[in-house]
């Protein structure tokens, strides 16, 4: 059975596409940095669905944490199949007013994350000699900007470079590597008073927020073997906001 990662598993577009592989037909390690209790609920209802799974534990803005962690996961279960890199954060502010804790946190998070998980990972990979499937999740804030944004916004981008970077180098070895871009999806973290929201929606012209579902859905088709020819991509899925 293939085996993959999703980082920030415990919770929203993580837990959803946690859920949405494991039905595929993967064997998922669910991982989480903080909230157990939400790990473990995503476990369960792996399992409770008739797949199969298991946690590990690691904050992704420690270099040092992640690839001891992660050396001794491959170590005991063999390599990884697939990746899919969604941990990350928010400390919106003006840029004016941003402290740099707000900045370094944010970029350590979302950004340092994508070194620390994938790159202890890419040469096991390699040597299975059977493909893979790496997927980063960024944003339309890295697209596009955002008021209120600027850390996140950057540390998103800097996700898409890196996502098209490494499908270059990697792209012989059968191993794709794409950036999936959320626009405004309904998760805790995008719980918004209904001023901003009727705003928001005059933008999209969908008219709606998103779903976890939806964006786990694009993630399932990209980690699977009919994607095998994509790579290299940066797929918004956004209502039409850009």
């Amino acid at each position: 059975m293939r085996r993959v990662l999703v980082t920030g598993a415990s919770r929203g577009i993580g837990q959803g596409v946690a859920l949405r592989l494991a039905r595929d037909g993967f064997f998922v390690v669910v991982h989480y940095g903080h909230d157990e209790q939400g790990a473990q609920d995503t476990l369960a209802q792996i399992k409770a669905q008739g797949g199969q799974g298991s946690l590990i534990k690691f904050d992704v803005g420690n270099t040092e944490q992640c690839r001891q962690q992660l050396e001794a996961e491959v170590e005991a279960h063999g390599a990884f199949y697939g990746v899919v890199s969604n941990a990350g954060i928010t400390r919106d502010d003006a840029f004016p007013n941003m402290n740099a804790e707000s900045w370094h946190q944010v970029i350590n998070t979302n950004l340092n994350s994508f070194y620390n998980v994938v790159q202890p990972l890419v040469m096991p990979m390699i040597r299975l000699r059977s493909g893979g499937r790496i997927v980063v999740m960024s944003s339309v804030s890295g697209i596009d900007g955002n008021r209120g944004q600027t850390n996140y916004a950057a540390s998103k981008a800097g996700l898409i470079a890196a996502a098209k970077s490494l499908a270059i180098e990697l792209g012989k070895r059968k191993i794709t590597v794409n950036a999936v871009a959320p626009g405004l999806i309904k998760t805790e973290m995008t719980e918004l008073d209904d001023t901003v929201l009727d705003e928001a929606m005059k933008m999209i012209p969908l008219r709606r927020m998103g779903t976890v579902d939806e964006v786990a859905g694009l993630v399932s088709y990209l980690m699977s073997d009919e994607a095998a020819y994509v790579t290299r991509q940066v797929i918004s899925i956004n209502g039409g906001l850009l």
